[in-house]
């Protein structure tokens, strides 16, 4: 992980929801599609969750109201006060902590029976020694048996000999645009929406490391004020981290019952992986 990620992720966090539609009607979407697929997974017995990657509550918030016990953690100060403030807002009882999810233990005494960790937040890990430390203090943090759910960006599908300018790529940001070759999109389509504070705009930039397996992204954000479009800008790095490569990981790490649930499956926007703790 760069030194930049916990700068870009302090200074995200109080557009970070800007790349929705609408974010809290996302928050809710997402806690009841989780919801289904941990329920689906493990039944209705899964009671407390550890969300290691929560930024400003997306998924964290959404499975509090649906009952969950949850303990939300981040890199980012920042976006875990703002968390702190969202689940105030929405009613929503949780916990919070700073930490890094390559030293949980640092923070973390309790296990839980489901650790969270979405929203292609693990590509941020540019070498497979880092992904296996990460991996190893989620799994520390399991109750035996418990459930871990990661999301990812699809790269599988971008990379491949069909990889698509079109698809959905985020929540918010409706596809991708530009190829510098085949399988290196450019960036995000601009997403328009107009609300009672005026237009905004939100893409993203994306300039791809000569091996083509790392990219640093470039978080743009236009918003229309006295006449004229005001801008602000985010910088970081992700991987482009394939599905087998982090299966691989997790199961030299001690996962089992490795599988991933793609959206048209779950109906959340990204690919899912579950494991259990083996």
């Amino acid at each position: 992980m760069t030194p930049s990620v916990r700068q870009c992720y302090d200074g995200l966090a109080d557009e970070h929801d800007l790349m929705f539609a609408d974010w809290r009607a996302e928050v809710v979407k997402q806690g009841e599609t989780l919801d289904l697929l941990i329920r689906r997974q493990v039944g209705p017995v899964a009671g407390s969750v550890l969300d290691c990657a929560c930024g400003i509550g997306t998924q964290a918030i959404g499975l509090a109201m649906r009952g969950y016990t949850v303990h939300a953690t981040d890199l980012s100060p920042a976006a875990v006060a703002r968390a702190a403030r969202e689940a105030a807002s929405f009613g929503a009882a949780l916990t919070l902590d700073v930490a890094d999810f390559r030293a949980l233990e640092t923070t973390l005494m309790d296990t839980f029976d489901v650790v969270l960790c979405c929203d292609n937040t693990l590509a941020h890990l540019l070498a497979d020694a880092d992904l296996r430390v990460a991996a190893a203090q989620m799994r520390a943090r399991h109750r035996p048996g418990g459930l871990l759910m990661a999301s990812i960006r699809d790269y599988d599908q971008l990379f491949g000999p069909s990889a698509a300018t079109s698809r959905p790529s985020a929540p918010g940001l409706p596809g991708l645009y530009g190829q510098q070759r085949p399988g290196r999109p450019r960036g995000t389509m601009p997403q328009v929406v107009d609300d009672a504070n005026g237009r905004r705009i939100a893409f993203q930039v994306w300039d791809w490391a000569s091996d083509g397996r790392s990219y640093t992204f470039t978080q743009f954000f236009l918003r229309e004020g006295d006449g004229d479009y005001h801008t602000i800008h985010h910088i970081s790095q992700l991987r482009a981290l394939l599905r087998e490569e982090l299966s691989r990981v997790l199961q030299d790490t001690g996962f089992s019952e490795i599988h991933w649930h793609m959206p048209a499956e779950s109906g959340f926007y990204q690919p899912v992986l579950t494991a259990c703790r083996g």
